[in-house]
């Protein structure tokens, strides 16, 4: 088995985002970075499927050269092998995201032939527009399906489930094929000190692109609303008692 997983450098996630005045890009001075929570998932998926299938891992991110740390994270939970594709610090739309990483997955595949799965995260946990792996699959002409939450592969084919309100919803799917996965289907290993000090060795292929922009542009970030809590003081002491018992009464009450 040849997998290869697509992943996304995306601020931590439940880090406090902080705009810069320019209200179009993120202050990223005291801002630590992270593969996205599904992403991770998929990487896990990707090695536990290699080790009872046989064959290599490869990590595949779009980025600037920070993004290389995501990829060494994933050397140390058993990824073989990791590219980057050059970009600048700003995130291209999903459509030049597809269009750059599609290009990149043929230069990749080449001679070898194509990589039997590919595994992307359901949504990236920062713009989270579910849109990239499909575009990417149909690009390549491959079935996908999203929202997958188990995988089991057998004599060249692959069985996805994907759960709903009502139970799960069950894809047989031709190999080579795309799937991109829901947190939740596994729980991610932890990296060793070891396998940590030996992804710092591992090389990173840097693949270029000749791929048009998406057409998408930038106009503004707006953060959502922030919640808020208040807090009010009943009284100090004794004195307080009679309007602890009113809030209690009220709340017996609704």
């Amino acid at each position: 088995m040849r997998v290869l997983v697509c992943v996304k450098r995306v601020p931590a996630p439940g880090a406090r985002i902080v705009l810069n005045e320019d209200r179009r890009s993120i202050d990223t001075a005291l801002l630590g970075f992270a593969v996205s929570p599904h992403e991770e998932c998929a990487v896990e998926e990707g090695v536990r499927i290699v080790e009872q299938h046989g064959g290599s891992v490869t990590v595949l991110t779009l980025g600037p050269p920070e993004a290389e740390e995501q990829i060494r994270a994933a050397f140390a939970v058993g990824v073989h092998a990791g590219a980057r594709i050059e970009a600048g610090p700003e995130d291209p739309d999903p459509v030049a995201t597809a269009r750059a990483i599609a290009s990149a997955v043929q230069g990749l595949e080449g001679a070898a032939g194509p990589f039997d799965l590919i595994l992307f995260g359901n949504e990236s946990a920062d713009s989270g527009g579910y849109q990239v792996g499909i575009r990417v699959a149909h690009a390549l002409g491959r079935p996908i399906v999203s929202g997958i939450k188990a995988i089991e592969i057998d004599d060249g084919a692959m069985t996805v489930q994907r759960p709903t309100p009502q139970g799960a919803e069950v894809y047989e799917l031709p190999l080579p094929a795309a799937v991109a996965v829901r947190e939740g289907i596994n729980l991610p290993r932890y990296p060793t000190l070891k396998t940590r000090l030996s992804a710092k060795k591992t090389p990173i292929e840097l693949v270029t692109t000749d791929a048009a922009e998406g057409g998408q542009r930038m106009i503004e970030l707006v953060p959502p609303p922030e919640d808020t809590s208040s807090v009010q003081i009943l009284g100090d002491g004794p004195e307080a008692a009679a309007a602890v018992v009113d809030v209690v009464e009220q709340l017996v009450s609704l």
